[in-house]
């Protein structure tokens, strides 16, 4: 027998013919000590020349690791770059120190975290690293504790720590004799003085089992200069900077899919771009679910490791699901759902749900119970404690976050991206789709008006269930309802675009589902006409609330509830287009049927009442509109209590009507009531609460109280800004109405900075025909007059007339008030021709359209006898302005503004004609009624004493220039009334325009039979009532009629 050697480490035996047992003994020679190599970097991976900096996190490492023995854990979701930054730090120590070992073990499961023992092993050549029968992993740990130099030791990707801390391992040696390590692996990462340890981890549950809480820094996305900074290195072509954030923007900053989208356009150059990318991924779900899939080897990626991002959160989903089920099942709900402000009510049902349980979801979401026996609230609590442990095991994975301040959760889209495709693949994603919507229907409250702020938090919500239409007809259903309980929200808070397209999503799938004649789907056409109501589509609206009058008056008979709840909203559309004829004889006959089917006292019988009067309003029939809503006032104090918000509402419409009358203090007493009523049953920051403070500024501007008006509105605009945002509809009217504040204030610059935020923003929201826009176009124009900037004064006001006439129609009371306003701005550049030809058609129009006793009428009267009177044409001036006094004096009192300004402009022709008795008593009228009405030292006061003076300084003048000079006797005076003459109380009131919530003109606000009648239950609210009615748009003087201070 002979031994044979066959090169180092590789010997055995050779023998010939053997009878018997051979026992065999193998002693290899005695190696020779090695020489300790010197301390080096055993990084896996080459250093990214590409790297970017992330804020202090390297740095917040190394400060930590200045603590001997310190173990520092970077947890964060897959793709976001803990490895990399591991790599970065891992150069970084060894360029601080050459005599420090830089050491990397891969910690994704036992037997690569063995390879990585035994490539350390032959790194910092272990001499028994090469007996088969030694334990590596106790070799390491000893070499580790005794080394002489410093050392840092990377766990990469430690994200189940299970393995380390499971019983010891058994291992198998090549003569198959079993050998059991002593410890568990977690006991051979030593703790050393010398050494420190870098985990990497997508758990922060594991990264507990390994590190103290105060030393786990949690590693989140890029922020978008970090991101683009990425971006740009890794192209190797120069690409658009915008498209580049974009493109980062829509990635989430999430450095993983960046490089993976810059690898794909790189890959692809000069046929793909950074701006084809983002086009392509922004088409839809599909196509960036196959952008993202894609799992191309990258050069820093451990090999196990996936490329895409997508597959990498899908494997950490996958452990999820055999770990904790519950856990996945709440993420997969989570997916359908927009990526933050989740709330937990979404979430709490995730099994099979029965109509009669969804129902009493529905019911206890917008009436919580009070109590609960002792069962319900033992099984609530395990619910809960399950509930909160899921929450923990997605959150320990960084899947999902928590809001500090809401306490709602948040996770990212692509993480949702991720989710959904998986659920795909496995045929659940459907059944998670419906779960979602069935969750969204059994919270979202049916009557917005009273849940504004949940509904808020679950719009976005709602909003993107819009693109996840389900399969089966009972999905269907729940699914259109929700789009209309939707819809029905953003219509009241004017966001028109959405409303519009869920109306209409809602209500074709209802005509699929339920038939073109069901009531669930003629409902959904009159929430669709409502949207085409605030777009200033009336004729569209008109169309499809005709159509559902008579479907309903066929099917139900002309007095069922159903038939005169739509007859009040068509009555709101033809109040739209200037046809109060005819929207008071529906009025009428919608409140006889309430008031004999239901009872004067019924709540849809007074908010018919509240319709009634609006249009009274809308015709200058303030005593009538006055009696009835002082009517309805008294019954709902009588049967609500005083501080009820249908009460408050009331006391808002009628502080209206007051203002309209010029009773100033009889609102302002009202305002304030509605006003603390409000903030003390809502909260400050309400919109119901905000509405009041607008209109107690609108009262105290027309009282001429400008610092207590300018307060109230600085604070209602800053904090619709911070609550709603800087384009907001009810943000914009603040805007607006402190806006004409700064124009009675004399600061124009000031109005004009914010005239033009509000005309640019709802251009931007509403477009360019929409009446809000063109009211905001007359604001701007109105703040050019008054600066003397009259062509572009012009230029925007031509603009109107053009539009309105093309959009309402030449006799649409917008259209005669933007006629006005062409005209003023012709007389103020003396073209009095051009302007006199404008009022006389708008003079003729009003007569013929509203009545020779409406506002509007007698305010175009007293504009075409001031034209008369600049071109010295007494007699027709007088004429004009005696003709509107008759009508004032049989419509309104003394005191009202109308009257008192109908009167001045007649005193100053009086005086124009010498006529200085007849002037001065005229004049004295008005002083005397400013001084019962405003006060001695309102400016308006003031200033009418001043004209007054006027009159008697001139007619004195006069008679001493005749006593010595006889050729003056037949001289006009030269006061003038376009500098003169104060506009009482008109400065406020001009066309009163609303957005919003609470800022509809009166009866024309929220339909609660469109928002709160919510299909599968049953119907709450029938007529059209005036919530909060009144928050006036104050648009600028000149806009109604001629400014003539």
């Amino acid at each position: 027998m002979a031994s044979t050697s066959f090169g180092k480490g590789n010997c055995g035996f050779q023998a010939h013919t053997i009878n018997g047992p051979v026992h065999v003994e193998y002693h290899p020679p005695l190696q020779r000590a090695e020489t300790p190599p010197r301390p080096s970097a055993a990084i896996p991976f080459p250093r990214d020349v590409d790297f970017v900096e992330r804020g202090t996190i390297l740095d917040e490492v190394h400060r930590r690791h200045a603590v001997a023995g310190s173990w520092v854990a970077l947890v964060g979701l897959g793709g976001v770059g803990k490895s990399q930054l591991a790599i970065e730090y891992a150069y970084r120590t060894r360029e601080r120190s050459a005599v420090t070992w830089v050491l990397w073990a891969h910690a994704s499961n036992a037997v690569r975290f063995e390879q990585s023992y035994r490539e350390i092993a032959d790194r910092v050549e272990i001499p028994e690293r090469q007996d088969p029968k030694a334990n590596i992993f106790k070799l390491v740990h000893d070499w580790l504790c005794s080394s002489k130099n410093q050392w840092l030791l990377v766990l990469d990707n430690v994200d189940d720590a299970h393995f380390l801390f499971d019983a010891p391992i058994v291992q198998q040696d090549e003569e198959t004799n079993l050998r059991i390590t002593s410890k568990p692996l977690r006991f051979y990462i030593p703790h050393s003085e010398r050494g420190s340890v870098l985990i990497t981890t997508r758990n922060q549950d594991a990264a507990l089992q390994l590190a103290e809480r105060r030393d786990i820094i949690s590693v989140q996305p890029m922020n978008d200069a970090q991101a683009s900074a990425l971006f740009k290195r890794k192209l190797e072509e120069d690409e658009d900077p915008i498209s580049i954030n974009e493109l980062a923007a829509a990635l989430e900053y999430m450095p993983l899919a960046i490089v993976q989208a810059a690898a794909y356009i790189s890959k692809r150059v000069p046929r793909s771009s950074v701006r084809q990318y983002l086009d392509e991924f922004r088409k839809s779900e599909h196509k960036r679910t196959s952008l993202l899939i894609r799992n191309e080897r990258q050069l820093r990626r451990d090999r196990e490791a996936k490329n895409s991002i997508l597959v990498t959160w899908q494997i950490s989903f996958e452990h999820i699901q055999l770990t904790r089920p519950s856990a996945a099942d709440l993420l997969s709900l989570m997916s359908f759902f927009d990526r933050q402000g989740i709330p937990a009510a979404l979430l709490r049902g995730r099994g099979a749900q029965t109509d009669a349980s969804e129902q009493q979801q529905q019911q206890e979401a917008n009436n919580p119970p009070s109590g609960e026996d002792s069962d319900t609230m033992s099984q609530s609590s395990e619910g809960d404690d399950k509930f909160e442990d899921d929450v923990v095991t997605l959150r320990n994975f960084c899947f999902i976050s928590v809001e500090r301040d809401s306490g709602n959760f948040r996770m990212h889209a692509l993480v949702q991206l991720a989710t959904r495709q998986w659920l795909k693949v496995h045929n659940q994603l459907e059944k998670w789709k419906q779960q979602s919507i069935s969750n969204l229907y059994a919270v979202f409250p049916t009557d917005a008006d009273s849940n504004w702020e949940r509904c808020q938090v679950l719009f976005p919500h709602a909003k993107l269930a819009a693109g996840q239409q389900p399969q089966g007809a009972s999905s269907l259903k729940k699914w259109a309802a929700l789009l209309y309980y939707a819809a029905s929200y953003a219509a009241n808070a004017g966001d028109i675009v959405n409303a519009k397209a869920l109306a209409i999503q809602s209500t074709d799938t209802r005509k699929t589902e339920l038939g073109p004649d069901h009531r669930d789907t003629l409902w959904g056409m009159i929430m669709m006409a409502k949207t085409y109501s605030l777009e200033g589509q009336y004729t569209k609206a008109e169309a499809l609330e005709v159509e559902v009058v008579e479907t309903f008056q066929k099917k139900l008979g002309v007095d069922h509830l159903d038939t005169v709840a739509t007859m009040g909203n068509l009555a709101s559309t033809y109040n739209n287009q200037g046809r109060w004829e005819e929207a008071e004889a529906l009025e009428v006959k919608v409140v006889e049927i309430s008031k004999s089917k239901l009872g004067v006292d019924h709540p849809e019988t007074l908010t018919s009442m509240v319709n009634l009067a609006s249009t009274y309003s809308k015709q200058g029939r303030w005593r009538e509109a006055e009696a009835l809503e002082a009517k309805v006032l008294e019954i709902r104090e009588g049967k609500l209590g005083v501080d009820h918000p249908d009460t408050l509402i009331s006391m808002n419409n009628l502080s209206a009507t007051y203002r309209e009358q010029g009773r100033w203090e009889d609102a302002e007493m009202l305002d304030l009531h509605v006003l603390e009523a409000r903030k003390k049953k809502f909260g400050p920051d309400h919109p119901y609460t905000l509405v009041s403070m607008g209109n107690l500024a609108s009262t105290y501007g027309h009282q001429g109280r400008l610092s207590e008006a300018e307060a109230l509105e600085m604070k209602r605009m800053e904090i619709c800004e911070k609550k709603f945002g800087t384009d907001y509809p009810d943000t914009l009217t603040s805007m607006n109405n402190l806006s004409v504040t700064y124009k009675e204030q004399e600061r124009w610059e000031d109005a004009e900075k914010l005239d033009l935020h509000v005309l640019e923003a709802r251009k931007r929201k509403f477009g360019l025909d929409h009446p809000h826009t063109l009211a905001s176009m007359g604001n701007l124009a109105s703040t050019y007059s008054h600066q003397e900037r009259w062509k572009e004064a012009e230029a925007l006001e031509v603009e109107v007339v053009k539009i309105s006439k093309s959009k309402l129609g030449v006799d649409h009371p917008e259209t005669l008030i933007s006629m006005g306003n062409l005209a003023s701005t012709y007389s103020y550049q003396g073209r009095w021709k051009e302007a006199e030809a404008l009022e006389v058609e708008v003079v003729e129009i009003s007569k013929r359209k509203l009545g020779v006793g409406h506002p509007d009428t007698l305010a175009s009267m007293d504009n075409l006898a001031v034209t008369f009177r600049e071109q010295e044409r007494w007699e027709e001036a007088r004429a004009l302005e005696e003709e509107a006094r008759k009508v004032c004096k049989d419509k309104l009192s003394l005191d009202y503004p109308d009257m008192l300004k109908n009167t001045c402009i007649q005193a100053l022709i009086y005086m124009d004609q010498r006529r200085w008795g007849e002037a001065e008593a005229l004049m004295e009228e008005v002083v005397e009624a400013c001084k019962n009405k405003l006060g001695v030292d309102h400016l308006t006061t003031l200033a009418n004493i001043d004209i007054l003076s006027r009159i008697r300084r001139e007619e004195a003048e006069a008679l001493r220039a005749e006593t010595t000079d006889p050729s003056v006797a037949n001289h006009h005076s030269t006061l003038s009334t376009g500098n003169n003459l104060v506009d009482i109380g008109e400065s406020r009131d001009r066309g009163t325009e609303v957005v919003g919530l609470g800022s509809i003109p009166r009866g024309n606000d929220q339909d609660k039979s469109d928002s709160s009648n919510k299909q599968l239950l049953a119907r709450k609210s029938i007529l059209t009532d005036s919530l909060d009615c009144i928050d006036t748009e104050q648009v600028s003087p000149v806009s109604k009629r001629r400014r003539l201070l």
